[in-house]
């Protein structure tokens, strides 16, 4: 939600993907992309955007404590960031996420948002569960 130089994106890229395979992930047997290259993580995101309201948004504590970091001034991207996390989880129709405590809430809006999508049109998006680490 912060803007980046292009040449420090691009490094981050290539770094994160580095790591991911130097944990051990193998190409071979999952898929790695480049998620901003699926133009519909935005599309969805803009869909349940549609359909999430703002109070809700405002009253989740990432948002509280990042706003008040950039001088009380948090940006429309900060604050539908959660939105976009619900579409990333909902676009692969994903029935168990691993989620750290601090992320327990944003993954209780996907919840909420894939049962709203569902009763407006439908059994359509699964509603995804946690998978927490006790570590």
């Amino acid at each position: 939600t912060m803007p980046k130089e292009p040449a420090v994106l691009r490094q981050n890229i290539l770094d994160t993907t580095a790591a991911i395979i130097a944990c051990g992930i193998d190409p071979k047997k999952c898929f790695l992309f480049r998620q901003s290259l699926v133009p519909e993580h935005a599309e969805l995101a803009w869909i349940l955007g549609c359909l999430t309201n703002v109070p809700r948004l405002l009253r989740l504590p990432q948002w509280k404590m990042k706003r008040a970091s950039q001088n009380s001034e948090g940006t429309v991207g900060l604050l539908t960031y959660p939105v976009l996390q619900a579409a990333d989880i909902l676009l692969y129709k994903s029935t168990r996420v691993p989620v750290g405590e601090d992320q327990v809430l944003h993954l209780e809006l996907a919840q909420d948002i894939a049962q709203h999508f569902n009763k407006k049109y439908g059994e359509f998006f699964p509603v995804p569960k946690a998978i927490l680490s006790e570590l």
